[in-house]
């Protein structure tokens, strides 16, 4: 596989990432959640001070893209404004919570999220840039397939549990416990494998044989997994997807106008808050069959300056020709930003071509190599090993 340049680091808000069609400015929003007016204001700052494009993230946050060295002052001067900007880079860095969008108020979802973010800034150890947490705290979970390291979810019984990623049961606590046990999980993390080559997440470190004190173990094991969701009416609202996740600034400016609020979720999708139809807008997936559900892509080439293709042109034209219940993901290089776990096919971007995977990750290895993007979509069988 052809060498890329990892960074190391994800883009924020207040330290954005180079790319090829300029800087990516990335916005977490507190809780998963933006009022209207939020929402609304992060469309008009894309248009004026952007490319007018925005992603929606596997971690449930947006980016703003196409920004310059000029247009970022003005930018972000917007965004504190709208109250999207932390304190400074390290709190930032250390909000890396991802929430269930299906919450209701009363319940605990937004107090326990509000608790960890103000648990993380006063956090006395530095978290590796990746390290994440989930609260997935509904009667089924619905973020199993989603990265974090540490989990607050539901057992069985509707109990709250603390889980560390890896490990098949958590330890029951009670909802004044949760977010402690959350960070003394990744306290002991840090002191234990926190900085041990490329073991930076929990899950890797608990299979290469560290183990978690006996305080922080339980047997308490975790509620049922939900089905993933789709796009449709449920009872909060509106469920849209994005293909490819990235949607134009008029079309948020639009969905904005009609909801109460916008929940992000890390599956592509917006839950438009109050809504009692589905919106009509060419840009949103609205049918939970629509073949762009089928595929994962990331931004590719010219957009990303590491990507050897343009992967959301391949993934456009494969769509329809993906069976139903399959999920394809199309990479631009080999660090798979757009979906970190298995699919039943891969498709990496190499300098020599397309590398086909069956089943596996950007990193696993490929059952072809050296396949050709037109040779791809002149022969779809090749993709399910039908030739």
């Amino acid at each position: 596989m052809s060498a890329v340049a990892i960074k190391g680091w994800c883009p924020g808000a207040l330290r954005p990432m180079p790319s090829g069609d300029g800087l990516v400015v990335r916005i977490r929003p507190r809780g998963g959640r933006l009022d209207a007016a939020q929402a609304a204001g992060i469309a008009d700052l894309a248009g004026r001070y952007g490319n007018g494009l925005i992603d929606l993230t596997s971690r449930a946050n947006l980016q703003i893209r196409g920004v310059t060295d000029q247009s970022f002052p003005p930018l972000s001067d917007g965004l504190a404004l709208l109250g999207l900007l932390d304190p400074d880079e390290r709190t930032e860095a250390r909000r890396n919570i991802l929430v269930t969008p299906f919450w209701a108020d009363g319940d605990d979802t937004a107090p326990l999220a509000a608790e960890l973010e103000l648990g993380l800034a006063n956090f006395p150890f530095d978290l590796p840039t990746k390290f994440g947490f989930a609260i997935d705290d509904g009667r089924e979970r619905v973020l199993a397939g989603n990265s974090a390291d540490i989990r607050i979810e539901r057992d069985r019984d509707g109990k709250l549990l603390v889980r560390a990623d890896g490990a098949r049961r958590g330890r029951s606590v009670t909802r004044s416990e949760a977010v402690q046990v959350a960070l003394a999980l990744a306290e002991w993390f840090v002191a234990s494998d926190g900085d041990n080559g490329e073991r930076k997440r929990m899950a890797a470190s608990l299979a290469a044989g560290t183990h978690q004190p006996k305080s922080l173990q339980g047997d308490a094991e975790p509620a049922p997994q939900a089905a993933d969701p789709v796009p449709g009416l449920c009872a909060l609202g509106a469920i849209v997807g994005v293909a490819f996740g990235q949607l134009p600034y008029r079309t948020l400016s639009h969905l904005a106008a009609s909801a109460q609020a916008l929940r992000v979720t890390p599956w592509r999708m917006l839950l438009a808050e109050g809504l009692r139809e589905m919106p009509r807008d060419a840009d949103l997936i609205t049918r939970a069959d629509d073949p762009a559900l089928r595929v994962v892509a990331c931004s590719g080439a010219p957009r990303c300056g590491e990507a050897f293709a343009d992967t959301r042109a391949l993934a456009s034209r494969l769509a329809p020709l993906i069976p139903q219940d399959a999920r394809l993901h199309v990479s631009g290089c080999g660090k798979g930003c757009a979906h970190a776990g298995p699919a039943d096919i891969t498709l990496v971007a190499t300098r020599e071509g397309f590398e086909l995977i069956r089943g596996g990750s950007t990193r696993d290895a490929p059952a072809m190599r050296g396949l050709t993007a037109a040779g791809l979509i002149a022969d779809p069988a090749a993709l399910a090993g039908g030739r």
